[in-house]
């Protein structure tokens, strides 16, 4: 099969250009398909359980995603008390609302918001805070006393110090939140007052314009690390017409592993964006490889097809093993139970796969088919068989120095592993969708200023649940024995029997059915049956009554401790549950007085409370907080930092809360909402990588020691990516960079590319030895052609990728960073360590040789 690439790529030229050419029309073609996904939700599979119950929950509750829109004013004494600024926020409210995409009802800001008082005749009033704009500076005043009276919008929508105002701005999508955004952003442009400040912020937003600028920065990016490896690449080699193969090699990969994945339906998430860019170094490694060899060994008069056939025929199985454990590598990232991260994966790997194919079969094509004279006029100039550059000459110096040094050099080595496991035991897992933003980007200056100011612009949902199994089940023996004894006709007796087994799921539903029926059955009753049917209706109302747990008193004063628990844990900014709803209500109807401000204690009273409720201007506010039937709230939790450290934090405290005080019987509890989701995936991804890497790491040894077929040599290989993984992510603990999802998923490129100069370096020291029969001269052999080309990889992939280090998306400079560390790390793991392990052993692993004994 070897032998029948090599021909057709030297023989048949232009058929492998017909190839790439089709490859790249038919595959590219699909990309104009293409569709960008930064949902964080989509990194959990759709029937991910913590997923499901924060979708349902959402639509429980009636919770949308919501765009933050804050006014600041630090310069005015009122803050934004004043008739301009107020004006201000009044007016783009009242735009926010005509808004396609803006859920109108649920929007809250003081221009839309209830204040509560009491009516002359002891009744409540609800009156808009702000139906109209202040004009004077005594209405504005006005509203910052109508404000200090309600918690609830205290430090939600107006700041404890009265220098910032908010508007949460639900959306019926979240793939709506930019374009609003922008939307929001011009309107507010125009309006203010001196000194006034707009900012826009929120996970929706921040997730959406990381798309946006995501898709903008894949077709910067990857042509700009494309055109600075190029200009590395005219360098070493001095001649743009041949180096054009390499380009052309990584642009068809690309292409047609893009149109793949596009092609097939998936969607380009945060990690996919990134695939030409990691496929860009890889599709370039092994044309450098041929290119370099090539150029030693031609010479005028020489035959290129003879040429070319021998350095392809001499290199194959040494690039389809680094192509192959690069492959699995990104593989190992189907271990990891995260959706988009396996997508990235397993075209990742199809990507190397197909540049190592493309590889073998155009550069030859693409040699053959220059002219001679070009081929000449090549090797006159090229650099590359230059043996007195500084590079060869570094190189010589350094070899000598390796093989001289061994001892020293494992020490050193020995002591950099373990600064590395001392550096990887102290890497922080944390993400923040926001924190993808550089510091001055301006969701994050946004994200910054108002939770300075809020109690919060980040969420979750603590949500209580209450079912009382046994409950229903003594109902319905009760229900059974009086339906027996009122005697009613067989229809009637089976339809209320029928309801009484009904599903009980909608408790209250259940029994306002059974209620409906019976009240019809007791019209026509006489008698026993309608004393039966009666108690039959007593009891039913009493269990409905009883189900609706969330009105009891003492259900209410066991959320407000766990109000309390959660802002103990310093984390939290505030809560909002229903006892502040019923504690405010309750407050307006004895007079305003701050005694009263409090959960009353009889459960006629609390309904009195909900009820009053409801007669509001926002009615719908109390559905977001409890459900219909009373049996089921959530706590919203604001956040000031969206960080998954601090999530999990505010969750450890809880968890402890609630050992120390347990929840009743028939109460559960559990978490939802967005920055919850975000832990929850990131956990997922933190434990599948780990055992991705484990597992890949495995399968990459065992192929190294069939490549090798020594378990000793495929020991020795995995000693640079080993290197590498050590330092690298010693480096991130020591420096206290965060473990975040670019950081996971760059584990697999560490694995990829590390071991690929280890296997050219020990497929050419052990091919070197069996021609020479000496280990010093294999050792100086190796440190001139392969150890400048291996030296070559490593300098144009890493300082080809330095455009990234610019990019406005730290995931990007991430990977910059990466490929950097990654090539200077493994190339001086394999030129430095591999050769004074080599000599030390070296009557181990050259056992004929002459000179070592």
């Amino acid at each position: 099969m070897k032998h029948q690439t090599i021909q057709l790529a030297t023989q048949r030229p232009r058929i492998v250009y017909v190839l790439m050419l089709l490859l790249t029309v038919l595959l590219g073609g699909q990309i104009v398909r293409i569709s960008i996904d930064t949902d964080p939700e989509n990194m959990l599979s759709p029937d991910q359980p913590d997923r499901v119950f924060h979708n349902l929950v959402e639509e429980r509750f009636g919770l949308h995603d919501a765009i933050v829109v804050g006014l600041v004013n630090e310069t005015d004494p009122a803050g934004i008390y004043n008739v301009a600024s107020l004006s201000a926020l009044h007016q783009l409210s009242g735009k926010i609302l005509t808004l396609e995409g803006v859920v109108e009802s649920d929007v809250m800001s003081l221009a839309v918001a209830d204040n509560i008082t009491q009516a002359q005749n002891g009744a409540l009033r609800f009156e808009w805070m702000m139906k109209a704009a202040p004009v004077t500076e005594g209405q504005a005043q006005r509203v910052a006393q109508m404000v200090a009276r309600l918690p609830l919008l205290m430090n939600t929508l107006v700041s404890v110090d009265g220098k910032a105002a908010a508007i949460y701005v639900p959306i019926t999508s979240k793939d709506l939140s930019y374009p609003i955004s922008i939307e929001i952003s011009a309107l507010a442009e125009s309006l203010g007052a001196e000194g006034d400040v707009w900012y826009i912020t929120g996970l929706p937003v921040a997730e959406d314009t990381f798309g946006v600028e995501m898709f903008i920065q894949m077709g910067i990016s990857a042509p700009l690390a494309g055109l600075m490896i190029f200009l590395l690449l005219w360098y070493f080699f001095r001649s743009p017409r041949l180096i054009i193969a390499p380009m052309v090699v990584a642009m068809v990969t690309i292409f047609a592993t893009m149109g793949v994945m596009i092609g097939l339906g998936f969607t380009v998430h945060i990690m996919s964006s990134m695939i030409p860019i990691f496929l860009m170094p890889i599709a370039v490694v092994d044309s450098v490889h041929i290119m370099s060899e090539f150029m030693d060994d031609y010479a005028p008069g020489k035959d290129p097809k003879e040429v070319i056939s021998g350095v392809v025929e001499h290199l194959f199985t040494p690039m389809l093993f680094t192509s192959l454990t690069s492959a699995v590598g990104f593989a190992s990232l189907l271990l990891t139970p995260i959706p988009p991260v396996q997508v990235f994966g397993a075209v990742v790997a199809f990507g190397i796969l197909l540049a190592f194919v493309l590889t073998i079969l155009f550069i030859p094509a693409y040699v053959v088919r220059m002219p001679v004279a070009s081929l000449e006029k090549l090797r006159k100039q090229s650099v590359t068989d230059e043996i007195d550059t500084p590079l060869a000459k570094f190189l010589r110096r350094g070899g000598r120095f390796a093989f001289a040094n061994g001892k020293l050099i494992v020490v050193l080595t020995l002591i950099v592993f373990a600064a590395g496991v001392a550096g990887v035991m102290r890497i922080q897992i944390n993400d923040n969708p926001v924190r993808w933003f550089k510091q001055d980007h301006r969701i994050r200056v946004a994200d910054r200023v108002l939770n300075e100011h809020f109690a919060g612009t980040y969420d979750a949902f603590f949500v209580l649940e209450y079912e009382n199994r046994a409950a229903i089940g003594e109902f319905r023996d009760q229900a059974a024995v009086l339906l027996a004894r009122a005697g009613l006709s067989a229809a009637s007796s089976a339809e209320l029997k029928a309801l009484t087994q009904a599903s009980a799921d909608d408790s209250g539903g259940y029994y306002g059915r059974i209620i409906a029926a019976t009240d019809d059955a007791l019209f026509d009753a006489r008698g026993d049956t309608a004393l039966a049917l009666e108690e039959l209706l007593e009891i039913t109302e009493s269990y409905q009554l009883a189900a609706k747990y969330f009105q009891r008193p003492d259900s209410l004063a066991m959320i407000e401790g766990l109000q309390r628990a959660l802002m103990d844990s310093g984390r939290v900014g505030k809560t909002n549950a229903l006892p502040d709803v019923v504690k405010v209500v309750n407050r307006e109807l004895h007079r305003g007085g701050e005694e009263n401000y409090r959960v009353p204690q009889t459960v006629p009273a609390v309904a009195q409370t909900l009820l009053q409720f409801q007669s509001s201007h926002r009615p719908q506010d109390l559905w977001h907080m409890v459900t219909p039937d009373l049996q089921s709230t959530a706590i919203w939790v604001q956040l000031t930092s969206g960080d998954n450290q601090d999530m999990s934090r505010v969750m450890d405290s809880l968890d402890q809360y609630l050992i120390e005080n347990p929840l009743p019987a028939g109460v559960t509890a559990r978490w939802a909402g967005k920055t919850f989701i975000n832990v929850v995936w990131q956990r997922t991804m933190v434990a599948g990588m780990l055992k991705s890497l484990v597992g890949a790491f495995i399968v990459v040894f065992l192929m190294m020691a069939l490549l090798f077929r020594s378990v000793r040599f495929g020991l020795l290989a995995m000693l640079p990516l080993t290197a590498t993984i050590l330092t690298v992510y010693g480096l991130i603990g020591w420096t206290g960079k965060y473990y975040d999802m670019p950081v996971a998923v760059l584990s697999s490129l560490t694995l990829g590319l590390s071991v690929d100069f280890a296997i050219h370096f020990i497929q050419r020291m052990r091919s070197l030895y069996d021609q020479t029969g000496s280990f010093a001269e294999t050792a100086r052999l190796i440190f001139e052609a392969p150890s400048r080309a291996i030296t070559r990889n490593a300098i144009v992939i890493a300082l080809g990728f330095t455009p990234l280090l610019f990019a406005p998306l730290l995931p990007y400079v991430t990977v910059g960073v990466f490929m950097a560390s990654i090539m200077v790390i493994s190339g001086i793991a394999t030129l430095v360590l591999l050769p004074a392990i080599l000599f030390l052993s070296r009557a181990a692993l050259f056992r004929s040789s002459e000179e070592v004994q």
